[in-house]
């Protein structure tokens, strides 16, 4: 006679089991934290500013999709390393996130709350202006604008040296159904070593913006735009992938009839991870 399959196993000893776990993960945050308090010790932190580390983050980033299996949302592991990732920098060097609200509270707030919780401190601004300067006047804060509409060219007060740049762009990880899918560019100061620089922001300035100049540069780079009346152009911020792209776009724009003024590089970023709707990444 063939044996009967074992009885599952009861739901007290699987709650035992989960109750374990989250022991476990409590006492890794735990240990996690003795590690950083020894790593502002060696460090240093509070005095360089921001703590954060892009390039690193975009890594960490990338292993967690790829690692990732099983029922649980990708968004909710995703929410939670964020979360943890600030929170830790947060107590390394206090910062706050100053966010753009005028293109929408709520799709802003749902952003930095995300993508940086709710012990780092959330300043809500009427202009992206006004959230990039605050920002120039601190140590270590972050802000968060928008990465596809502006009403003003807030990136040109980005191009001087010692200003803050653009360090990253949110969400890193993009899907159809993320729940804090408003597109923002992360603005701060940061160390040059910790950069990632896969996508160059640019402020490039022009004279003679039309229709025309627009449908040219719309299939080669993301773009945002502000008209700039009194010289009859508009200032541009170009998402480009190398110094060699952006020779691509001043070419496309003298060939539609505009003219370049000026250009400067206002930051960087890592490129996007894609997750399609099967799961895939790209």
């Amino acid at each position: 006679m063939s044996r009967a399959p074992p009885a599952p196993p009861s739901l007290e000893v699987l709650r035992k089991e989960i109750d374990t776990i989250d022991e476990e993960v409590h006492r890794l945050l735990m240990a996690r934290g003795d590690i950083i308090d020894r790593l502002i010790q060696v460090k240093q932190t509070q005095e360089v500013g921001s703590a954060f580390r892009p390039a690193r983050e975009a890594d960490m980033m990338r292993r967690l999709v790829q690692r990732h299996r099983g029922i649980l949302p990708l968004d909710t592991v995703e929410s939670i390393w964020r979360v943890i990732i600030s929170t830790f920098t947060f107590v390394q060097a206090p910062f706050s996130v100053h966010a753009d609200t005028s293109l929408g509270e709520p799709a802003m707030r749902d952003s930095a709350r995300f993508h940086f919780g709710f012990t780092v401190p959330y300043v809500a601004h009427f202009s992206a202006t006004a959230a990039v300067e605050a920002v120039a006047r601190s140590k270590g804060d972050l802000a968060l604008v928008s990465a596809v509409d502006s009403r003003t060219p807030w990136w040109i007060a980005l191009e001087t040296d010692g200003a803050p740049k653009i360090i990253a762009r949110l969400p890193f990880i993009e899907r159809a159904d993320h729940p804090a899918a408003l597109p923002v560019f992360v603005v701060s100061r940061v160390a040059d070593s910790a950069m990632v620089t896969e996508v160059e922001m640019w402020s490039v300035r022009v004279s003679g913006w039309n229709a025309q100049v627009t449908r040219a540069l719309s299939p080669l780079a993301e773009i945002v735009a502000v008209p700039d009346t009194a010289f009859d152009g508009a200032a541009l911020l170009v998402s480009v992938a190398g110094a060699e792209n952006l020779k691509t776009i001043t070419s496309a724009l003298v060939e539609a009839g505009a003219s370049v003024r000026s250009s400067a590089l206002v930051g960087s970023h890592a490129r996007r991870y894609t997750v399609t709707a099967n799961g895939a990444a790209t």
